[in-house]
């Protein structure tokens, strides 16, 4: 390179700067932010049925209501001795997700927020800013060490931080923000507990749904969850089963390394629970009661349906309740979209076309997870008209979850710029 060019291009080399915990969400997205302003800035409805609290920074306000004093005063003392997020039943020692020089906000964001004091508020300001730089409109908010509860051995603290969550979500967190909606968390291994949960928070107008987190040993065809499913069903609302990963499956212990484990355990806990649901004949059974499948991708839906629509050919008497073939109950089903398996496109083009996902499939985000999918991973896919797109992003769950379909995001332009103003002052 000829000396006269380098020195010209001095002034223009910049060093980025270092992404950590501490990162402001808004400078993580920006680029997310151009992309809505280019692609999706005018579609009316854009929703995220997938992100996470990241709720181990918030751990000490959940705990305050803890309505066990004894698990409250264990959990505090915990708390006091370094533990990140008390009485779960995760192995620090082996969390992945946010190393390698990957999303670090995965490990709980240290970003700076305007009101750090205030119960609920630094979660909402840190919530928004993700919101309004992808350009969404209405957020769908799951846990994330929760996910794992109900491999707790202990089903009192399942039942304890799940209300502990549920009321922390509905009397600090959802009222300071309109467009942040949540769903109440079933501790399963209580079904008492989980038809009391539904009487007392299902009414909650930005409670969307109810959530069974999908890491857990029980048959969920079992008779004890019919009355349970039937509240469910009457309340208007889905049940949505969120996947999850768990490295201590005896079946995943063979693994050695988490890439793999990852890429299997997702949709594993899944289809376990699907193959119940259609072999047992729920769908015949709840009619009305619309379910969701979370976190899992869609690569495995095609899978599932060959896999059963071939043995119920083979021994409909094992499976005498059905009335339909199991791939057509799975199309009426929805599903989330991240992580969306955009490798093949072919190959995603036939995953959609089988699913129906013009009008099945609903758009996540995953944000703040390492592996998160923004608007543009719909809006690029050169498959799908701009009908479809719009259903994608947000017609679908404004339908699914009885959401307005009205704007409530900023324009991205108007983002961008306050962020700039934010910056100056």
């Amino acid at each position: 390179m000829p000396d006269e060019l380098k020195s010209s291009l001095v002034g223009e080399v910049r060093e980025l700067q270092e992404i950590t915990a501490a990162t402001d969400t808004r400078d993580y997205l920006f680029a997310a932010a151009r992309q809505a302003q280019r692609q999706y800035d005018d579609y009316e409805l854009i929703v995220d049925v997938d992100a996470h609290t990241q709720e181990g920074r918030f751990w000490p306000e959940i705990l305050e209501f803890m309505e066990n004093d004894v698990l409250k005063h264990t959990a505090l003392n915990q708390l006091a001795g370094g533990i990140r997020t008390p009485l779960i039943n995760m192995q620090p020692g082996m969390s992945f997700q946010s190393l390698s020089g990957r999303v670090p906000h995965q490990s709980g964001p240290r970003e700076s927020v305007s009101n750090p004091d205030k119960p609920g508020a630094a979660f909402v300001e840190i919530a928004k800013r993700s919101i309004d730089f992808m350009g969404v409109d209405y957020q769908v908010i799951f846990p994330t060490s929760m996910l794992h509860l109900g491999m707790n051995p202990m089903d009192d603290v399942e039942v304890y931080l799940a209300r502990a969550y549920c009321r922390w979500m509905v009397e600090v967190v959802l009222p300071q923000e309109p467009r942040l909606t949540s769903l109440i968390y079933l501790p399963l291994n209580n079904v008492d507990q989980c038809e009391r949960m539904v009487r007392e928070f299902g009414n909650h107008p930005q409670i969307v749904g109810y959530t069974i987190c999908a890491v857990r040993h029980k048959p969920i065809h079992h008779n004890q969850y019919m009355r349970l499913y039937a509240m469910i069903e009457e309340s208007g609302k889905p049940l949505v089963f969120h996947a999850g990963p768990h490295w201590d499956d005896p079946s995943f212990t063979q693994l050695n390394r988490f890439i793999s484990m990852h890429a299997l355990s997702f949709v594993h806990y899944n289809l376990i629970h699907m193959t119940n649901w259609i072999i047992n004949a729920l769908p015949e059974r709840f009619p009305k009661l619309k379910t969701v499948w979370v976190e899992s991708g869609v690569a495995w839906i095609p899978f599932l349906m060959q896999r059963l629509d071939h043995e119920v050919l083979l021994r409909q008497s094992e499976a005498p309740g059905l009335k339909r073939m199991p791939s057509e109950y799975m199309q009426d089903m929805y599903y989330s979209s991240q992580p969306l398996e955009r490798y093949d496109l072919k190959l995603l083009e036939a995953t959609f076309e089988k699913m129906k996902a013009s009008t099945q499939l609903l758009f996540s985000s995953d944000w703040p997870h390492w592996d998160f999918d923004p608007p543009s991973s719909i809006t690029t896919l050169p498959f799908l008209d701009d009908q479809a797109k719009r259903n994608i992003l947000g017609l679908n769950a404004a339908k699914l979850f009885n959401l307005p379909i009205k704007r409530t995001r900023p324009r991205a332009a108007d983002a961008i710029a306050a962020r700039a103003a934010d910056r100056v002052s």
